[in-house]
């Protein structure tokens, strides 16, 4: 992922930074016949998960060939031209969300390099939180980094490790990394696969014939015809060689797993299967307990497009009001961080949604989103159904409230821009202007995850974007706090 400089706002957050962003998504398959075309398949329903650029690498047993483009994967990979230029029986691909200052082909992955050990390509989903600290260890030693991908970090620390094996090596290298990672990793020798310590982000294994497959959700299996296996456990690294032949280690002891909750509220595609559950079922569990907890008088159930759905479905079944779409989302609008004004950010809200007039004209309506980052959207979106006529408009949100910037490979603005973070609930409701607002509890939102309340001394899930807890040490930031209460005129608030 691309190393940015910390508390510095994103631009590329849909609708003026009011949706939380996935920076990528990971996909892999070793011993297939179409290794390339299957990668892109495979990224094509990952898609969801970055939208900015795509890239993969694909090795025919002697050489390993790249292709990396901005924009879809179907923008770049579905000519039969581009699929033949990246032969072989093993890929990996990669879609990404570019961030401030992490825009450019250099930064699109996989990142390749030729080590002493020969090629070495490595797919990343997350972000190492001490990838600043280490960079600059790194390039005082002499290191050369080609890109301002945090990614690359782990691949000077691997051609720096003075172990035997790519696997030793690659072990030793992420002894010294903290924050979040997924990784599909491209040797010679095969594909290794690996997530964090604590299972930030997502990653499962599945099959599809003699093919061994890697990717970010099962969906994108579902979508290529594979079979799922398991999910990569937590600090396990799976190593898979051309004869097949599948091995698993777990150096990194075993601390108790933190998944990111929001994949379960926003980030995974509902038709797939995160922590064991159906995304779609826990996110309809989680509108029937956030009916629960904050009911409400009205005549209809409206989700905001497409995200609120299936919470709004059950908390339109557990109050027994009737779901309806009173918002028309049009899926063929650019996205509205290319908008250079904040009036063209703002009017790009209702070039995207537009309010079923014949619905909602007086009626009162039970709005249902997955979360509110900034406002500004959840604002215009209340005003836009009281310009449509709706009698009222009460706001409920899927999510508690979002009160932290993530450090592990979500794109969100700096603290001092979250809603949250500035207002507690009555404030933030007169801001977006509606008759009510509510959020579902922290434990109630573990609770229709499938989980047990939220267990304070040990979390099940990271949580941080919500509770501020987070689960690893943040370096990079700490020291720059550090260096910001160091100059004379510092704002001490920045961070």
């Amino acid at each position: 992922m691309p190393m940015t400089p910390l508390n510095v706002t994103h631009p590329f957050l849909d609708c003026d930074g009011d949706k939380l962003r996935e920076e990528c998504g990971i996909f892999g398959a070793i011993r297939a016949n179409d290794a390339a075309a299957t990668t892109a398949l495979g990224l094509h329903a990952l898609q969801h998960r970055g939208q900015e650029a795509a890239g993969i690498v694909s090795f025919d047993g002697k050489e390993f060939f790249a292709s990396r483009g901005l924009g879809h994967v179907a923008e770049n990979f579905s000519s039969s031209e581009a699929i033949a230029a990246l032969p072989g029986h093993m890929a990996a691909g990669h879609v990404r969300y570019s961030t401030t200052g992490g825009s450019g082909l250099r930064n699109v992955q996989p990142l390749y390099a030729d080590l002493a050990s020969g090629g070495f390509a490595v797919a990343h989903n997350g972000n190492i939180s001490n990838a600043m600290s280490l960079r600059t260890d790194l390039v005082n030693k002499g290191s050369i980094f080609q890109s301002t991908s945090d990614t690359e970090v782990i691949i000077h620390l691997v051609a720096t490790s003075r172990y035997p094996t790519i696997a030793d090596r690659l072990v030793d290298a992420l002894r010294l990394v903290e924050g979040a990672y997924a990784l599909i990793v491209m040797t010679p020798e095969g594909m290794i696969a690996c997530r964090d310590p604590l299972g930030i982000r997502p990653l499962v294994m599945g099959r599809m014939g003699d093919a061994i497959l890697f990717a970010s959700e099962t969906v994108a299996f579902d979508v290529v015809g594979a079979e799922v296996i398991r999910e990569i456990e937590p600090g396990e690294l799976v190593l898979v060689d051309f004869a097949g032949e599948i091995r698993t280690v777990r150096p990194f002891g075993s601390p108790a797993p933190r998944p990111c909750i929001f994949e379960h509220v926003y980030f995974s595609r509902p038709d797939s299967v995160f922590a064991g559950r159906s995304v779609y079922e826990a996110r309809k569990a989680i509108g029937m307990q956030l009916a629960l907890e904050s009911p409400c008088e009205a005549d209809l159930v409206v989700p905001v497009p497409d995200s609120g759905v299936p919470a709004a479905i059950g908390f339109a079944q557990q109050s027994g009001l009737p779901f309806e779409l009173g918002i028309i989302r049009s899926h063929y609008v650019g996205r509205t961080f290319i908008q250079p004004s904040d009036g063209a950010r703002h009017s790009s809200v209702k070039r995207k949604h537009n309010a079923n007039r014949a619905l909602v004209e007086g009626k009162r309506i039970v709005l249902i989103d997955d979360s509110i980052v900034r406002g500004t959207t959840s604002m215009k979106i209340v005003e836009m159904m009281r310009e449509a006529g709706a009698k009222e408009v009460h706001f409920r949100v899927a999510s508690p409230p979002t009160a932290h910037s993530c450090f592990y490979g979500v794109d969100t603005p700096e603290r001092s821009k979250l809603l949250a973070a500035r207002m507690e609930l009555e404030p933030m409701r007169q801001f977006i202007k509606a008759d009510s607002l509510a959020f579902i509890s922290i434990d109630g939102l573990y609770r229709a995850v499938g989980s047990q309340a939220r267990n304070k001394t040990c979390p099940q899930f990271c949580d941080a974007c919500f509770t501020g807890d987070y689960p690893t040490s943040l370096t990079d930031l700490a020291l720059a706090e550090q260096k910001s209460a160091e100059l004379p005129f510092a704002d001490p608030k920045a961070a």
